[in-house]
């Protein structure tokens, strides 16, 4: 049995976006952090990743152990507060919640000057020109789904198919060039007018096949040859072909 796949991605953008996104996804009031919901949720991406193999970096490890910590310090007892002296029970979670606050801050900062990037690069002047209807093509635009969704819904598609972990087997033994595995789902893509479940383009649990595959999509996503759709939270993700490229 070959080696699986190593594969190191520069599309995580750190465990506070992880947090982030677990807080919007579950709609976590981030001023009342529950613990419990958000260190579970948490683990289970990064057991996700640790699954396939991911070479994440060390500070989602050092989060999962900053979480259990707060987690744990909130189920200690609370001491009685003296009220003649008035002493402040610090709370466990206000240094991380301070921090998401702040990371957010930024986030919707960043995300409003891309905006405007986006706009103005999409500014052009030119001369009247009359276009017929039957010229005019949909226009499929970048997708919001986040590489987290991606883990999400392959964490899913494991439990769906009760794939306890991802196996080698003797029909995937060799390793698929991931330019390849890009133009296969390339290919599919290009031919569904309906769009692709993203559970097909897993039809066996090979690890090396499954990285190969999600490496490969998530590189289509970003050359924008290929958007990623989710109707609403923890439905189910179907892809399609670009049409703003």
């Amino acid at each position: 049995m070959g080696q699986a796949y190593k594969v190191k991605l520069d599309m995580f953008e750190g465990p506070l976006d992880l947090l982030l996104h677990l807080v919007n996804q579950y709609e976590i009031d981030i001023y009342d952090i529950p613990m419990a919901e958000l260190t579970e949720q948490y683990l289970q991406y990064v057991h996700t990743m640790k699954q396939l193999e991911l070479n994440i970096a060390s500070e989602y490890l050092v989060m999962a152990a900053t979480l259990l910590t707060i987690k744990s310090q909130m189920l200690l007892p609370k001491q009685e507060i003296d009220p003649e002296y008035g002493e402040y029970e610090e709370d466990p979670r206000e240094e991380l919640m301070l921090r998401l606050i702040e990371y957010r801050k930024y986030k919707e900062a960043a995300k409003v000057f891309q905006e405007k990037e986006i706009k103005a690069n999409q500014t052009f002047t030119r001369a009247p020109l009359a276009i017929e209807k039957k010229d005019v093509k949909p226009i499929m635009t970048r997708g919001e789904t986040s590489i987290y969704d991606m883990l999400d819904a392959l964490r899913n598609m494991f439990q769906r198919k009760q794939w306890n972990k991802p196996l080698e087997t003797k029909i995937e033994r060799q390793e698929i060039p991931i330019e390849r595995r890009m133009e296969e789902v390339l290919e599919l893509v290009n031919h569904s007018k309906k769009g692709i479940l993203f559970d097909d383009l897993f039809p066996y649990p090979s690890r090396s096949h499954i990285v190969v595959t999600f490496v490969a999509l998530l590189q289509l996503m970003k050359k924008n040859k290929v958007v990623c759709k989710q109707e609403e939270n923890f439905e189910k993700l179907y892809l399609y072909r670009a049409f703003d490229n």
